[in-house]
């Protein structure tokens, strides 16, 4: 019981403390704003066991959860740049001992990865997307490459590689009736989160931001993704609101 009352206030933290970020960040630059909007795939791999807990609130499998999650972008644009067929995405890492929950802010790293085919233009509007998508506030330390991304898919097997940097690659598994095994809405959702298949990595390796990551069969999802700005800015007003009824 205790666990439980304890769980409801704090599977809003993250999702209030995203929010407030991307919703200060959307006053600050209201001036120059410009509006998006990218269909796509979302491939996304860490080292904790399968499903990862911290989506629901809970500490990570290991004394840290260590992994990315990256947007392959069918369709979509950034004001006028188009972002037709790039690839954005992050490495990030949490404090031992500590749920991505509880650390956001302080995070041990989020590294972004920018599609190295894309033009002077692109890149720019990728990084301003990675900053409001890829939660750029969760850590002080961050960096910026650009890097081939490339995926291939083999069958069941979806691989995806960061250059240099490392790779990972998953499956899905299957669900008890049968069919992909679905996570809908949990806790910390965010309009990409909202609906992803749960799989397992076959490998995750990683070798940036001082790491030598070398995990296997932890925790892979994959999801289909059509957001834009708008939902983005109703997203982090309702949190913000949210975690103002939470302090009265």
């Amino acid at each position: 019981m205790n666990g439980k009352r304890a769980f409801v206030p704090l599977a809003f933290v993250l999702s209030a403390a995203v929010g407030a970020v991307i919703l200060a960040q959307a006053k600050k630059d209201e001036a120059g704003k410009k509006p998006w909007r990218i269909v796509g795939q979302l491939e996304e791999a860490c080292s904790c066991n399968a499903a990862c807990p911290c989506w629901f609130g809970s500490k990570p499998t290991r004394m840290t959860c260590s992994g990315g999650q990256f947007l392959f972008i069918e369709k979509g644009s950034y004001g006028d740049v188009t972002l037709n067929g790039l690839a954005v995405g992050s490495m990030v890492q949490s404090p031992e001992g500590q749920s991505m929950i509880d650390s956001f802010g302080k995070w041990n790293f989020n590294y972004f990865y920018i599609d190295a085919k894309a033009n002077p233009e692109q890149r720019e509007a990728l990084k301003a997307l990675a900053k409001e998508v890829l939660v750029g506030e969760a850590s002080p330390k961050t960096e910026l490459r650009y890097v081939p991304i490339i995926r291939a898919v083999e069958g069941k097997e979806h691989r995806i590689s960061l250059g240099q940097y490392g790779s990972f690659s998953g499956h899905l598994v299957e669900g008890g009736l049968g069919g992909p095994s679905h996570i809908v809405n949990p806790p910390g959702a965010d309009p990409l989160h909202k609906e992803y298949l749960q799989g397992n990595t076959t490998k995750l390796t990683y070798t940036d931001a001082g790491q030598s990551w070398n995990f296997e069969n932890s925790n892979y999802m994959f999801g289909t993704f059509e957001i834009d700005s708008v939902q983005y800015e109703k997203y982090a007003a309702g949190l913000a609101q949210k975690m103002q009824g939470m302090k009265n």
